[in-house]
């Protein structure tokens, strides 16, 4: 079988950021002014009083300490309360692909390659901006790639999805040089009036580069020892944003249909699902768990990170073990476990083995074994 490299990554992350603190006081700034406008309707018990927030809860519940987003001022302001984009026109480069050829870039130049020399451009992601032409394409077409493009679906686990339909394209000899992109705008299917999840998201971009091992610059190469996904039906995460929202009627209001979710139910439903996916792998594999160096993890919540690492070695794992990005990136979905791997493989040394593992709505799920050339 045709050994696959992981040759180079790319990140692209946005100029702004927000703080807990910032974030908090724009939230509380907005029940302040909801309270006060519904009083009346509180006090005969028509409607419901909102909540504040704080940083503390924020930390506490999901280990979140910033994010960054494309647009700060769009999202603080109480008014809006979301990111302010403005129209691009159909012949420049959407704010997706915008981002996702910065990161590719990047990965580009990490693995010595050109984008002449990309033949297959995957996006995968949670978010499409559009329902076509596929980002992939656009992407394709401005960043000057050859080969073919198409975009993967998979919410949160999408970049894992797209690393393995990416190997299989290399391995089959339908690609040469193959590149897994995954723009997230989160914050513009975040509802930031709803305290149980306004502080959750922020936005990034990855790249990852694919080739073959022997043709990969020897630089920064990581093996790719297997893949495997999972996939099983679940409503606990759910956005029902889309084109058909146009033709319901009765319409819904716009924040039924953007980012909701049963956090209590995901954590006690993702968390065993992934530990024996990662676990299983690895058994198939024949490698020990406490063989493995780092579990690049996504990151959606921290005490779910550390429980997962803690299931699959059966202890408690250590901060290099299972690296966080989601004090200062809080959730990017697809894009979260790349950018662990991005920051987080320094001191890898040859035959060090790691794990990526990327898990989400759907429930989807999927693990990438590695090890350092």
């Amino acid at each position: 079988m045709k050994k696959v490299c992981i040759s180079g990554t790319g990140l692209f992350t946005p100029a702004e950021s927000i703080s807990n603190d910032e974030l908090v006081a724009s939230y509380n700034a907005y029940v302040e002014k909801f309270n006060a406008d519904n009083a009346a309707a509180i006090a005969a018990g028509t409607e419901a009083a909102i909540a504040p927030s704080s940083s503390e809860f924020i930390v506490k519940a999901s280990g979140i300490g910033s994010r960054y987003v494309i647009n700060k001022s769009g999202v603080l302001d109480i008014t809006h309360m979301r990111p302010r984009i403005a129209p691009r026109r159909d012949d420049e480069p959407s704010q997706l692909a915008e981002m996702g050829i910065a990161a590719a870039r990047q990965a580009l130049e990490r693995a010595g390659r050109k984008p002449e020399d990309v033949d297959c451009v995957l996006v995968a992601c949670s978010n499409m901006q559009r329902a076509y032409p596929a980002m992939a394409v656009e992407i394709q077409n401005f960043l000057g790639a050859g080969g073919y493009g198409y975009d993967i679906n998979v919410a949160c686990a999408s970049a894992a999805f797209g690393v393995q339909a990416a190997v299989d394209a290399v391995r089959q000899g339908n690609a040469k040089c193959a590149l897994v992109v995954s723009p997230e705008v989160c914050s513009g299917h975040l509802n930031f009036r709803n305290r149980d999840c306004h502080f959750i998201f922020g936005d990034a971009a990855t790249a990852i580069v694919v080739e073959p091992f022997e043709s990969a610059s020897p630089n920064d190469r990581f093996e790719i020892l297997g893949t495997r996904l999972k996939t099983q039906f679940s409503s606990n995460i759910r956005n029902n944003f889309g084109f058909l929202n146009n033709a319901e009627d009765p319409p819904r209001r716009w924040d039924d249909l953007v980012f909701k979710q049963e956090g209590r139910k995901v954590f006690k439903e993702v968390v065993p699902m992934v530990s024996e996916l990662i676990t299983s792998h690895l058994t198939d594999l024949g490698i020990a768990p406490n063989a493995v160096k780092r579990f690049w993890l996504h990151q959606a919540n921290l005490s779910m990170n550390q429980l997962i690492s803690k299931r699959v070695l059966g202890r408690e794992p250590s901060t290099e073990e299972a690296p966080v990005i989601l004090d200062e990136y809080a959730n990017t979905s697809s894009a979260g476990s790349v950018i662990a791997f991005h920051k987080h493989h320094e001191g890898f040394v040859p035959g060090d083995v790691g794990v990526l593992c990327a898990f989400g709505a759907g429930y989807s799920a999927g693990s990438v074994v590695l090890r350092r050339a």
